[in-house]
């Protein structure tokens, strides 16, 4: 007990002198860094490298306390710093990969920094045009497992004889696919994972690579990263009921099966009404949902679910329930519906023929009247006989007449 406590004390001791020492040092005006030695970069894993480098042996002993800046050049850009001679990048590979690190020191609100250093990884081998493409991931839970299923597309510039190989890593866990799906050319396009070493939660990234290989050709491989929490589908949930009373419709169900507590869901209620061809879709929390309806209409209701913004990052919608059904409405039998039809169309056909008939006059034309005598002719004739029996009493007068024949049926347009 003594002997740590002399240590304690010595360790403090010699902590303030440092302390003392750089701010001493920190008021002189121009202090030199040195950039770290020895950088490398070693690959590690999947999408997966160690980044290593050492002090500056030459650099001013007073100077302690330094830190060191480390920037990803590429494939994506990055910059941050650490007290540590080490760090590990996660980054896709199949680009190439570089970084450099340069010293630094932070003296109260002065700032210092050294040249920098870079080390590099080269990009892979391979034909461009050959590494598959297209590549999608979707997790699932089934049985308490995280299971895992990718396709992905064969590359426009890979031979007929191309065979891809499909790998994941996920934290100190990397396996191999041994269940592929294959295209009309005996190529893997689809790998399945019944069982995974993925977090049920669906925290962190997957690391996704596939290469290749052809007797034509070397293959360029292709590596990805996801987030867990876009690619994790919840499944759907489950015992969904539904009971209508009067007018109310009670739908209930419980959580999807998860390592999800309860409260972490949203839910969406999907609810059809068939006579009225009409949906409605309702977002909502909990496990329970009522509404007011048209009792004499069928319903068609189903329910999905996603974990909710509190527990997690927002990811994929799970797939619909299994559809239950409520009411007593049935659709019309099809031999009725389709006599409805027909005499609807045979209504419009005569009322239409009807309005034609009546504005063309074609009714008229078919079916023209029958023309009657003149009534000017007939007073004609009667004129005739008066004067003839008038003059029968005191002289004899001839009237010669020649009659026509068909006179009677003379048409008005005669006169």
């Amino acid at each position: 007990m003594y002997h740590q406590y002399i240590m304690v004390i010595i360790f403090l001791f010699l902590t303030e002198s440092a302390v003392v020492l750089q701010a001493n040092l920190c008021l002189e005006k121009e202090i030199l860094l040195l950039p770290p030695v020895n950088f490398t970069i070693m690959v590690t894993g999947l999408s997966k490298v160690l980044l290593r480098w050492k002090p500056n042996p030459n650099q001013d002993p007073r100077i302690n306390c330094v830190k060191y800046n480390v920037k990803i050049n590429t494939p994506n850009e990055d910059d941050y710093e650490t007290k540590k001679t080490q760090s590990t990048s996660v980054n896709v590979l199949h680009q190439g990969f570089s970084a450099s690190v340069q010293t630094v020191l932070h003296c109260g609100s002065r700032f210092f920094q050294s040249n920098w250093v870079s080390a590099e990884l080269q990009a892979p081998p391979g034909v461009p045009g050959t590494s598959a493409v297209n590549l999608t991931c979707v997790t699932k839970i089934i049985r308490n497992e995280v299971s895992l299923h990718c396709t992905w597309i064969v590359g426009r510039n890979a031979s007929e004889d191309t065979q891809y190989f499909f790998f994941y890593r996920f934290d100190r866990y990397t396996k191999e696919c041994q269940e592929y799906r294959k295209d009309s050319w005996n190529r893997n396009i689809a790998c399945w994972f019944p069982e995974t070493a993925i977090d049920g939660k669906g925290r962190g990234k997957l690391a996704v690579h596939i290469n290749g290989s052809s007797k034509q050709m070397v293959i360029k491989p292709l590596d990805q990263l996801f987030d867990l929490h876009a690619i994790d589908q919840v499944n759907p949930p489950m015992n969904v009921t539904a009971k209508m009373e009067g007018n109310h419709l009670f739908i209930q169900w419980e959580k999807p099966v998860s390592n999800f507590p309860r409260k972490c869901f949203d839910y969406e209620v999907d609810i059809y009404n068939i006579r009225r061809d009409y949906s409605k879709i309702q977002k909502l929390q909990g496990n329970s949902f009522d509404l007011i309806i048209d009792p004499t209409c069928k319903y068609s209701i189903k329910v999905r679910a996603t974990v909710s913004f509190d527990c997690r990052k927002n990811g994929l919608w799970s797939e619909w329930s299994q559809s239950i059904y409520v009411g007593e409405y049935e659709p019309t039998h099809m031999t009725e519906w389709l006599l409805s039809v027909l005499m609807a169309t045979i209504c419009f056909f005569l009322l239409s023929l009807f309005f034609i008939c009546r504005i063309c006059h074609i009714w008229t034309k078919l079916f023209p009247p029958i023309p009657r005598p003149n009534s000017k002719v007939k007073d004609l004739f009667i004129s005739n006989i008066y004067e003839k029996s008038r003059s029968g009493e005191t002289e004899i007068e001839a009237i010669s007449y020649v009659e026509y024949p068909g006179l009677d049926n003379l048409d008005d347009s005669v006169f």
